[in-house]
């Protein structure tokens, strides 16, 4: 963050500013937005619309179901957003959730998570007039090949996954460093008590009191899951480290 005490901020447009905070205002972020460590808005895209009707949409050039949502309308929704782009002393990206746009990886969210905040943008119906997203240089984000009814809980999740790297959210910096995705590995599996449970006993490891021998069992289990169910993040971390 740019300024000095300058706190994160969400500013979200979408047709259904009723679904936030959702999750987002229970547990850690909750506490987190209680505290006052970052901040959310949810703008209605209906509240810039021009004609009595509040319309949004229109059906699409060159024929197709569905409707499309206007350019004219996300323009003028945007432009009443204080810092949405063109806030030079904090400038925040303008972010579209889209199934087509570039997966959102962890290294990305640190990114977002150190900087001022984030505009999200949530479409509905086929999505939003091109012209729109090129128009303001949006950055466009995917959670995942699978298509959700609305943006709404991809921004949900993007805020999430930000917020809990905000300073203050959780006590202590050594909960990321082993999570999934650090180190180009996904994360190692948890066991806690019972000792056994349903004839299913807790690695013998893990009770050695050995941290070597610990930290070593946990970086095997590590490559194994990722070798097994991400080979494509196995395939850069193998590069890099074998």
């Amino acid at each position: 963050m740019t300024a000095e005490n300058a706190i994160w901020r969400a500013t979200v447009l979408t047709l259904f500013p009723e679904m936030f905070p959702g999750h987002l205002g229970h547990s850690l972020a909750g506490k987190a937005l209680a505290d006052g460590l970052w901040s959310l808005d949810a703008h209605d895209i209906r509240s810039a619309a021009a004609d009595k009707h509040a319309t949004v949409d229109d059906t699409p050039f060159g024929g197709g179901p569905g409707m499309v949502m206007r350019a004219d309308v996300i323009d003028a929704a945007l432009t009443g957003v204080a810092g949405a782009g063109t806030d030079q002393a904090a400038p925040r990206p303008v972010i579209y959730m889209r199934p087509r746009g570039a997966p959102l990886t962890q290294a990305r969210i640190a990114e977002l998570a150190a900087g001022p905040g984030v505009v999200l943008l949530c479409g509905r119906y086929e999505g939003i007039d091109e012209r729109v997203v090129e128009a303001w240089n949006m950055e466009e984000i995917s959670i995942g090949d699978f298509v959700l009814s609305g943006g709404e809980p991809a921004a949900m999740a993007l805020i999430d996954a930000a917020v809990r790297l905000l300073p203050g959210v959780i006590g202590s910096k050594l909960s990321f460093a082993e999570e999934s995705f650090e180190g180009g590995l996904l994360e190692y599996p948890h066991y806690t008590r019972p000792r056994v449970w349903r004839d299913r006993e807790v690695p013998e490891v893990l009770l050695s009191g050995h941290h070597g021998k610990v930290d070593a069992w946990r970086k095997v289990q590590a490559e194994k899951a990722t070798e097994e169910r991400r080979p494509d993040l196995w395939n850069r971390y193998a590069a890099k480290n074998l």
